[in-house]
């Protein structure tokens, strides 16, 4: 009966032992994948090196590991500033960054978890970055400019993340957007260039046209010029019977039956008249 009892205690023993042994080998190694990185704290202290992917041993019960993900994070962060005229000027922005694994350590001591970097540290530090890039230009240049906007607020966000041990990638402006005011403003600034443009548009024509008069005077003063030579020249007066002629046609008048030249070879001008004009006697 002892023996039994001894046995049974025995066994029991050999149990708790191994599952003693089960369990502290489950607690004294941890596995990082790859694209993470690992943070060993011990007693709620972090110790230095972080742990990269791989199997490494912690010590069992006192201590805990928080994994860190070092692949591309990607966060949409809103933003609001003035402009340099005083409007304000709200976005939108995509960050793409990711965590420097030699600085796992310091963001575990000062940050913590992923969450707090990104409400503690990215969010603040977009709104800020914004608000350098927003105030050296108009509402208008930053809409117009929006790459020259783009490049300053990535210059001032990787400066201040840098420090932190968060390295941006890429930013993308998901949406900008202005105050309704403004958008009032733009659409009556359209509305009065359009006018303008139109009015520039009237004036050049008049100038055009009064251009046009003018050359057109100047060519009939010229032409008359060249007649009157012609007619001090020998021969002018058959110009002049021929314009005679032709006035005769061009003012819808029936040509003559009876064409009477004088005797004078000389005389300029033919002496013309419808004999359907004569009355008898």
């Amino acid at each position: 009966m002892k023996n039994t009892q001894s046995t049974s205690w025995q066994s029991a023993a050999l149990g708790i032992a191994l599952g003693i042994i089960v369990l502290l080998s489950l607690n004294s190694f941890i596995i990082i994948n790859p694209g993470q990185a690992g943070v060993i704290s011990i007693l709620g202290k972090a110790t230095d090196g972080a742990l990269l992917e791989g199997i490494h041993v912690k010590p069992p019960f006192i201590s805990v590991v928080d994994v860190y993900d070092l692949t591309v994070q990607k966060f949409e962060v809103p933003a609001e500033s003035s402009t340099k005229d005083l409007q304000t000027l709200s976005a939108r922005f995509a960050i793409n960054f990711q965590i420097d694994s030699s600085e796992v350590v310091q963001i575990r001591r000062t940050q913590g978890t992923l969450e707090n970097i990104v409400a503690k540290i990215i969010a603040p530090q977009t709104q800020e970055s914004f608000k350098i890039a927003a105030a050296r230009r108009t509402v208008e240049e930053a809409i117009t400019r929006r790459t020259e906007l783009k490049d300053d607020f990535d210059l001032a966000l990787s400066q201040r993340l840098d420090k932190y041990g968060i390295i941006v990638l890429d930013t993308s402006v998901v949406d900008l957007t202005f105050s309704p005011e403004f958008a009032r403003a733009v659409e009556e600034k359209q509305i009065a260039e359009q006018r303008a443009q139109r009015a520039v548009y009237i004036a050049r024509e008049a100038e055009q046209e009064a251009q046009a008069e003018i050359n057109r005077a100047k060519g009939k003063a010229e032409a008359q010029r060249l007649l009157a030579e012609t007619l001090k020249a020998q021969g002018g007066q058959l110009v002049l019977q021929k314009e005679a002629i032709e006035a005769w046609k061009t003012g819808g008048a029936q040509m003559p039956k009876v064409l009477v030249m004088g005797n004078d070879k000389t005389s300029s001008v033919p002496f013309l008249f419808n004999v359907g004009n004569i009355q008898s006697p």
